[in-house]
């Protein structure tokens, strides 16, 4: 893969992949993030490959600024602050490999999933108005937010553990065993929508009885109308029509039947002088017999015409209680029609719903018996969906626990772990997601009990348990995964969430961080040359300041670029020959 990606300049991009690579490749990828006026940032691209990406910079070169880009093409919270100084907006994009699960969310929305990649762009202007783009489509925020878990997941330096709620250590949990909650959710959902009912016909007994007035009337005043269908009214308006019209309509009509049939220079009457004509010319030239029956037919024609006339102008009777009837029926219906609905078949359905509820109210107790029965049945399979994902879920956290502690401990710790399932069966523990609180609790020096991991005290032992409890969430998932068929995602991102450790620790970390990208693309920001010696693609951030306005770009760097990078983390900004040996020894020991 070759990148360039310029500083401060509007430069161009080139991706190119093995075809090997792409068709042995199992997962999915980020493949390219590009910012523009964004922050520091005025223009800058970035191509991620497979494996473990890693950035480095000095200190405020602006390294986490990319991380921040693409948490926003994921959904996160847009903001004027983000566009750059003079800039109307900014803009920001990224290309990801799709998967199954992203084009029926795209489909979901009305949105075009054609092709193997999924490009997502936002707009976000210095007026704090912003747009999104999806496959160059208008989207949502929603819609990107839904596609983030199919996409990416973002551990971020902001995370702590103070968010790191019992909700939160459940979905790790779920995720570590590849647990589904959907049989659970649906019958929770079943359950609840039962209790809602029964609590609806529980209701006070005055506002039943309100109720029950009211359908009442309602239902005896349709059914007292004798609606004879949903077309009754368009019937009686066409009638309407004719009665009120009925001697301008006589008149009409017999003096277009006068004119075609009846009056001595009538439509039939030339008609008929014309076909002798033509019949005598027949007889000597052949040419005229389909003249004389064009003739013929437009005779036949016409006296058919004179017929319907006749028979309309006989028919009609200028009726005047026949008219005020109509009138009185359709001044009726129209009632009907402001009161229950737009049209007659509106207001019939309304009818038949009414007469439902009703009956429902008057078969309350033997309705609340069925329905008891049937939220009994449905609570039944709640426990039983419940108490299976349960099980499994303490299982897993047994498992989760094991692994998680010896990650841990692998990260210079001498700690104990858990993960602990208490199931809550009341009914007030209840949810869509199974009536287990999951907890993760640690013992961080020998001695100690096990607490949550919320009082954990030193930042560093809170960044190796995050790393250590994550890594082994994913590598969990990606086993269950593999031994299922199932896909997983897609793009991990830690962002320096190597804060406050280093030595044997950074080394430790760094192997973890490898042997994650193994299963998935890892994206990383790290301080620690003992981390970037891992590195797949390693990528430079840097700042420079020219005509006094500061510009970060991102580069992808050469292997002795990357000895001097190692280096500088090494030593600092003085590059010396024994810290460049360090780092070309530290690059050889990583492969």
């Amino acid at each position: 893969m070759t990148v360039l990606v310029g500083v401060g300049e509007r430069t161009e991009m080139r991706l190119s992949f093995a075809p090997a690579m792409l068709s042995t490749r199992d997962h999915k990828m980020l493949l390219e993030l590009r910012a523009e006026n964004y922050a520091v940032i005025d223009h800058a691209v970035a191509g991620f490959g497979q494996g473990l990406n890693l950035l480095t910079g000095e200190t405020g070169a602006g390294k986490s600024i990319l991380i921040d880009a693409l948490v926003l093409l994921l959904g996160g919270k847009g903001s004027s602050d983000m566009v750059r100084f003079g800039a109307e907006k900014a803009v920001l994009g990224c290309v990801f490999e799709t998967t199954p699960g992203a084009e029926a969310i795209l489909e979901a929305n009305g949105i075009d999933a054609d092709g193997d990649e999924i490009l997502l762009r936002r707009e976000v202007g210095a007026n704090g108005k912003g747009r999104v783009f999806i496959n160059n489509q208008p989207a949502t925020v929603a819609v990107l937010r839904q596609l983030a878990p199919e996409l990416a997941l973002v551990h971020a330096q902001s995370e702590t553990l103070v968010a790191f709620d019992g909700a939160q250590q459940r979905i790790l949990l779920d995720r570590f065993g590849n647990l589904s909650t959907e049989d659970v959710a649906e019958a929770f959902q079943r359950w609840r929508d039962l209790s809602t009912r029964i609590e609806e016909l529980q209701s006070a007994e005055q506002d039943r009885l309100r109720l029950a007035d009211l359908w009442s009337f309602q239902a005896k005043e349709i059914r007292e109308a004798a609606i004879e269908d949903s077309e009754e009214d368009t019937r009686l308006e066409a009638e309407k029509r004719v009665l009120a019209n009925a001697e301008r309509l006589v008149t009409t009509a017999g003096a277009a039947q006068e004119l075609l049939y009846e009056g001595e220079t009538s439509a039939e009457s030339l008609l008929g002088a014309a076909l002798r004509q033509v019949e005598d010319l027949a007889r000597f030239d052949p040419q005229f017999e389909e003249t004389a029956q064009q003739l013929n037919a437009a005779k036949a024609g016409v006296e058919d015409a004179a017929a319907t006339l006749r028979k309309f102008a006989g028919e009609i009777s200028a009726s005047p209680e026949r008219l005020s009837e109509i009138e009185d029926r359709l001044a009726a219906l129209a009632r009907l029609k402001r009161k229950y609905g737009a049209t007659l078949g509106e207001v019939m359905a309304f009818g038949a719903e009414v007469d439902g509820k009703l009956s429902e109210l008057e078969n309350r107790d033997a309705r609340l018996v069925e329905l008891e029965g049937q939220r009994t049945a449905a609570a039944r399979a709640y426990e039983a969906a419940a108490a299976e994902l349960s099980e499994a879920r303490s299982a897993a956290a047994k498992k989760l626990g094991k692994v998680a502690e010896k990650q841990i401990n692998e990260l210079a710790m001498n700690a104990r772990f858990a993960t602990e399932v208490a199931a809550d069966k009341g009914v007030s523990g209840w949810t869509a997601f199974g009536w287990d609180r999951v907890e993760c609790r640690i013992a961080t020096n020998p001695g100690e009990p096990l607490k949550p991991l919320t009082e954990i005290a030193s930042g560093g032992e809170m960044s190796r348990v995050m790393l250590a409890l994550k890594v082994s969430v994913e590598e969990g998932a990606a086993a269950v995964s593999k031994r299922r068929k199932t896909a997983l995602p897609r793009t991990l991102i830690f962002d320096e969430i190597d804060i406050g450790i280093g030595g044997r620790a950074a080394e430790a970390v760094g192997q973890k961080l490898k042997a994650l990208s193994r299963a998935q693309q890892v994206i990383c920001i790290t301080h620690l040359p003992q981390i970037a010696a891992f590195a797949d693609q390693h990528f430079l951030i840097e700042k420079v300041e020219r005509s006094g306005r500061t510009h970060t770009g991102v580069r992808l760097m050469e292997r002795k670029e990357r000895v001097e990078e190692i280096a500088r983390m090494l030593s600092g900004a003085s590059l010396t020959e024994t810290s460049l040996k360090h780092a070309e020894q530290m690059l050889l020991g990583s492969v």
